[in-house]
């Protein structure tokens, strides 16, 4: 992250809609303008066939001759339909409240998501959110109208870590369309008590979408750079566990590496993206990330 941008890396900053809203500009504009050529997608030019509207659909591209004609709503489609759907599913479980240097998880990941958004929206795609943990879900279907972005930045500053992630598997249907090209990211720090994350993220995988995960971890979490006698709590449950830093942290390492490896190898192979982001990491990269992903999907 530049200099300038990081000032504006704050928790009260970040947690109103016009705070979260110049970040993500400043970011994303930033971004595009070190491109050689920013590249804004349409629709194609080549007319194809028509379609019936569905709700999340560009107002827009509503084709009304045929409406006048048939008194019903229809789209106009091009051989290459460029615009997608791009979904963000956040963990909001307790342990995304995790903070270091007076940045936590889920401040990073509002970031995150709302430049994302911000870029989607720039493309001319629908963009949805949806937060869950056992206490609260957010739910906001992706649309393309002019206000969607300032609902989902209200959605997206609400959303707070609390509880864990459902025990019971939620109805996948409200994450699916399958009459759309969609792109889903997965905002997480992976931290799952059996298979209660991995298994819904290989659910969400079909031949039509493209899935990626985005872990979310702390330097020191990854490091594990502590000194003397360290008491770690479980944010989840409030557990607390005392530990001498030096005799725990090449355990430590050893298990996390095996984790993470074995994470990773489980979403490759089902043709899921992943991507590990450092609380103190410029976003950047994700930003270059959606754009490849999106490219798969058009």
């Amino acid at each position: 992250m530049k200099k300038d941008y990081r000032q504006l890396f704050q928790p009260h900053i970040i947690n109103s809609i016009s705070g979260l809203s110049l970040i993500a500009r400043v970011l994303v504009d930033g971004y595009l303008a070190g491109l050689n050529k920013s590249r804004r997608v349409g629709m194609g030019q080549e007319f194809s066939q028509y379609r019936g509207y569905e709700l999340g659909d560009d107002l827009r591209l509503l084709d009304w001759k045929m409406f006048a004609r048939s008194g019903r709503y229809y789209i106009k489609q091009s051989e290459i339909d460029t615009h997608i759907s791009v979904k963000f599913i956040v963990d909001a479980s307790k342990s995304m409240e995790h903070a270091e240097d007076g940045v936590s998880k889920i401040d990073y990941v509002k970031v995150l998501v709302a430049s994302l958004a911000h870029l989607a929206q720039e493309q001319g795609d629908a963009i949805g959110l949806y937060a869950l943990n056992n206490t609260s879900i957010t739910s906001l279907q992706p649309m393309v109208q002019k206000q969607q972005y300032k609902r989902f930045l209200h959605e997206l500053i609400h959303i707070k870590g609390d509880g864990v992630w459902p025990s019971n598997t939620l109805n996948l249907d409200k994450f699916h369309d399958k009459s759309r090209k969609e792109l889903v990211f997965f905002v997480t720090d992976m931290y799952e008590y059996d298979t209660e994350l991995t298994a819904l993220i290989k659910s969400l995988k079909t031949k039509r979408n493209e899935v990626v995960v985005l872990q979310i971890m702390g330097k020191k979490e990854l490091q594990f750079n502590y000194k003397g006698y360290v008491v770690f709590e479980d944010l989840e449950t409030g557990a607390k566990v005392k530990v001498d830093a030096k005799e725990a942290k090449s355990n430590y390492l050893s298990k996390l590496d095996t984790m993470m490896s074995t994470t990773k190898d489980m979403l490759l192979s089902n043709d899921i993206g992943y991507q590990l982001f450092m609380l103190d990491e410029p976003l950047g990269e994700a930003l270059q990330l959606f754009l490849k992903q999106r490219s798969h999907l058009i």
